[in-house]
This record gives structure tokens, sequence and C-alpha cells, in this order.
């Protein structure tokens, strides 16, 4: 069954709302925001093409004190800014109706980047991670299952470091979050 959404737009707040908001990672967000650059004109050029598209919407659900959203929204925001697409923010703990019904691995993992029509109707989404770092978690969710083991926490910093260094140095990352979401647009 498809989701709609019709219900959540225009009830978010703005992508400079968010940033202005943040309590925690503020800088360090910032930064990656104002670093930006993109690894190649084509990837540039696709997200200028959408500035003629007025069928999409987008909705981010995310949270301050997440690193992936620290990593991966500022080059989510500056894609979008760049297609001139209409992007909402929903801080997961105050959409937790919109949060669940959006789960990774049965868990609430933020970011998740939405896309919609006009109408509401989720054409796709991305999150939480690029493919390549998101698969340590589906590994790590596949062998512990059990969140009360006696090792779960253990575990679970050992597979964060291997996500951190996954992402790799700088904004290594950022040509991949690029490259995933034109893709996912494209099939649009």
């Amino acid at each position: 069954m498809a989701i709609n959404l019709a219900n959540k737009l225009g009830s978010g707040i703005s992508p400079k709302q968010f940033m202005d908001g943040m309590e925690k990672n503020r800088e360090e967000f910032q930064a990656n925001y104002e670093q930006f650059e993109w690894n190649n004109n084509e990837d540039r050029e696709f997200f200028e093409s959408l500035q003629f598209r007025d069928d999409l919407r987008v909705l981010i659900l995310a949270a301050d004190w997440c690193g992936d959203v620290v990593r991966n929204v500022p080059v989510v925001f500056r894609a979008l800014e760049t297609a001139g697409m209409e992007t909402e923010v929903f801080v997961m703990e105050q959409h937790l109706d919109l949060m669940d019904q959006f789960l990774t691995i049965g868990g609430r993992s933020v970011p998740v980047v939405i896309f919609a029509d006009t109408g509401g109707y989720v054409l796709g989404q991305w999150g939480p991670r690029p493919a390549h770092v998101q698969k340590y978690m589906i590994e790590f969710k596949k062998e512990n299952s059990d969140r009360e083991a006696p090792d779960y926490q253990e575990k679970l910093a050992l597979v964060r470091q291997d996500i951190i260094q996954a992402y790799g140095k700088g904004n290594e990352s950022g040509a991949v979050v690029i490259s995933e979401l034109r893709e996912l647009i494209s099939g649009l």
C-alpha cells in the first residue's frame, strides 16, 4: 500500500530553521554545509536541471544529536538547494508518527530523506547512510538481534567504529550521497 503524507506537507520546518535551532553538533553541521563542493559537474548539472520540476516534495526526518545527520544532511541540503526542491525537516522526536512509517531494520534511524509527489504520495526514500556504510549496520543487526545480550553494546561500539571508517576522511562520502540521490531521483 502506498504511503500518503499529504497531512504532513507544509507542517515541517525549513532547512535553515533546522540549522538555526540545532542544540547539538551545530558547528560541525554548519562546517559540513559550508565546505560542500560538487565532485563533478555532471552531478551539479543534474541537480540544476531539476529546478524545472515542481512535482516533487522532500521531507527529511532528522535529529541534531545524530552523527549520520551531521554527516549526510548538509550534503542533502546542498543538493536540494541546487535543485530548488521544496524541502521540509521533521525533527524525529516531534514526529514519531512519521518516523514509525520509515523504520530502518525495524528501528528508528535518521536521517530519512523522503521524496513525495505534490499529493503526498511517497515515491522513494534515502537514508540513513550511504549503502556502503549502511551494510555494516545491516550485518550487525542480522548477527545481534538480542538488544539485551551482555555484549550487545560492546559489539555496537565496534560496528560504529567500522561505520566511521567507512565514511572516510573529510567529505569523501558526500560524493556517494550525491550519487545515490541522483540515482533515486532519476527513477522517480
